[in-house]
Parts: structure tokens; sequence; C-alpha cells
């Protein structure tokens, strides 16, 4: 079987998530991925567990994609991200919108290079609008889409509380996954008319796009929601129930597993609170997770166990499904990583190697994109167009 992806060539100047991720789904679906940094190097270089001078962060983000660092102020810098750029298919950048054009290669230069080429811009706030140069990051977009006023508000949408962000950074990986969906959309237009695109991508609108939540705002129509997910701690572990209360109670007592000990004469707070009981008594005397299961099974009612994110790989179905898999972690070990989500029936997919060190793969690159020779390769390093300096971070 083959990746589906085989044959692209993708040219990824993107950094920390919004874009680096695209590029790693990418990889994992066979695309030759070649990883662009400055001389700085990608911030995510110092974020997590270090091994062989690959911290986590990086490591997962970038696994599978070749490296090479360009100084774009280095005389000859531009006309050599030109010849990478007439090679190309696929081009992923995440600066502001006014970056590219300034160092000499947006996407009005570069499509007279290539007229072939896919440009994805990703960026907080779009291109061509009000905000076009405002600096975001993930917990921005949060903010300014009204993710962290909606987690603040508690179980009955009124109740403040503490303001936080959240735990995972939702602004940039939907940006990405829906560039990626534009990108491959890009290429399949392609095969018609023969020409490439530019899709700009803003975080803002993703996460507006991708909140399943939404209408209930605009609509202002909260009460019209079921009720929100509970968390119980049980004696087996916390675990959180998937339905409405006024359900679940419903379906213990048509079951016979509780009786309604409330009455039509009690205020309508009483009798919610007696019938919260009664569920919370029969809740507490489930004391493993296998009688637990056992109860909502014969309900129909869905559940999971709050996990601790360190012991995901024991999840059974992750487990069984490989989400996990290991690399060679360049010390003479191995490393985890998540796999590609992606299964096909006929096809290839899965990360297909580490991360890489700033610049390594310079006269790889240099060889396989644009036929130079290895002395050609080195001759562009002495001029410090490219940079390879495996202990750059060391100094």
């Amino acid at each position: 079987m083959s990746y589906p992806l085989e044959g692209l060539k993708v040219l990824d100047f993107s950094r920390v998530l919004a874009g680096p991720f695209a590029g790693r789904m990418l990889s994992d679906l066979g695309a030759d991925v070649v990883k662009v940094e400055p001389p700085e190097g990608d911030v995510t270089r110092f974020w997590g567990k270090e091994i062989a001078n690959i911290p986590g962060y990086y490591h997962q983000q970038n696994a599978g994609k070749r490296d090479i660092c360009i100084d774009l102020r280095a005389e000859g810098a531009v006309e050599l991200v030109k010849e990478l750029v007439a090679a190309a298919d696929i081009l992923i950048e995440n600066f502001r919108p006014d970056v590219m054009p300034r160092l000499g290669v947006g996407y009005d230069v570069l499509k007279q290079v290539n007229p072939r080429l896919i440009m994805l811009s990703i960026s907080g706030f779009g291109h061509n609008g009000p905000e076009t140069r405002r600096a975001a990051y993930a917990p921005v977009v949060h903010a300014e889409a009204g993710l962290i006023h909606r987690v603040s508000r508690g179980r009955d949408m009124a109740t403040p509380l503490a303001l936080h962000d959240l735990p995972l950074s939702v602004a940039d990986t939907n940006a990405s996954l829906h560039g990626l969906v534009g990108v491959l959309s890009a290429v399949i237009l392609r095969e018609r008319t023969g020409l490439g695109q530019h899709i700009d991508i803003a975080m803002i609108d993703a996460t507006v796009a991708t909140d399943d939540k939404l209408h209930y705002d605009l609509d202002d129509a909260w009460a019209t929601a079921p009720l929100p997910n509970e968390i119980w701690d049980l004696p087996c572990g916390p675990v959180l129930i998937s339905n409405d209360f006024r359900l679940l109670f419903r379906r213990l007592n048509e079951n016979g597993y509780i009786e309604d000990r409330s009455t039509p004469e009690m205020p309508f707070e009483e009798k919610v609170s007696v019938r919260r009981q009664a569920v919370s008594e029969l809740l507490m005397q489930q004391d493993t997770l296998e009688k637990f299961d056992t109860l909502m099974k014969s309900i129909n009612v869905a559940w999971g166990e709050v996990r601790d994110p360190a012991k995901l790989a024991d999840q059974i179905t992750l487990k069984a499904r490989g989400a996990f898999t290991e690399v060679d972690d360049r010390a003479g070990g191995k490393r985890h990583i998540t796999q590609s989500p992606y299964r096909f029936s006929d096809a290839k997919s899965g990360v297909r190697g580490p991360a890489p060190h700033r610049g390594e793969h310079y006269i790889e690159v240099m060889r396989d994109w644009l036929g130079k020779s290895e002395g050609e390769a080195e001759a562009l390093r002495e001029k410090s167009v490219l940079i390879w300096d495996p202990d750059w971070r060391h100094h």
C-alpha cells in the first residue's frame, strides 16, 4: 500500500502549532514536508522534555519532516526560496500577513515563479481585515471568539466563575485542520485548472465556524439547550455521564432502579433535589467501573472515565487502534508520539520518523529538490544562506 499524498512536496515555513500541525498531517499522509526554520529556530524548540536536543512540543508537531534553516536576510536567500518554490506543490506559513510580502516572498511574487503553487496562510485575524496585523496565539482567539467567556459560566450558563483559558490550543488546531481541508481541495481543483491558490485561513474564522454551540448565543436560546453533561465522583473514580439529568433520572426510574420520591405539591427546586438525591444514592453504590458500566448499558446511557492524560496509552481503544507509536529518539532509544488518526482501507498513513534538528537536511533537500551537489549546498552554508549548527541552542 502507498501513502495517499506520495509525491507532493511541501515547504513548511510555519512555527508553533497553527501550521506545523497541518504540515505534520501532510507528512503522515505521505508528502515530503520540508520545514524551513529561521536562524532563531521555532520557539517550540524550547518547550517540553528534551531528548537529543529535541523538546517534546516540537517533537510532536514536526515528526517526519525534513528541515532546512534559511536566513532570509542573507544575500541570495530569497532567490533560494524561489528555487524551492518552483519545485514545490504547497507552501504553509503562519506569519502576520505583512511579513512574507515584506521579505519578498509573498504569494503575488511566488505565483509568478510557480503558478501551480498552493499557499496556505494561517493568521489570527486573516488578510485584508481591520486587525490583519494583530499578533495572535490561540488564547487570544479563545478570548475574542467567546470561548473563555462561555467556560467561565456555571452549569446554568448564568453563574460567573473564574475566567481561565482552555486546556488545549483549539484555535490553532482548528485553523490547521481547516487549512488542511482547503489545501487538499486546492490540490483537487488544480487537477482541473492547472493553477494553484492562495488560501487565507483566519484562526478566529475557523474557531467560530467550528463552534457547535454558538447558535445558542446568537439566538439567546441557552434555555433550549440540554443540561450540561455532569461529572460524578464515584467510589470507582470520576466519570462523565453524557446525558441530560432529566433523561437520566427518567431511565433509571422507568427501569426500576430508583423510585420517584417527589410529589406534585413539592416546589420545583425541592423536587429536583429529591430526584438528584435518589440518583446519587444509586450511583454511589457503584464501587467498580464494571458495575457502573453494566448499569449505564442497561439504560443505554453513554459515559466516560475521567482519565489522567499521562495514562492515555492504557485506554483500551487507543491501545487497540495504535493511537500512540514510538519513533527513534535519536539518543539510542525510542520516544512515544501520537499516531496519524487516518485509517484507510487500501492506503498507508502514519508518522514516518522523528522530528528534525534545525537545518540538518540542507544537503539532502538541495539534492533531492533542486539537484544541487553537496559542494553547492556547502557553498550556500558558507554564505550563511543555509545554516546548520547542531549545538546552536547551547552557545
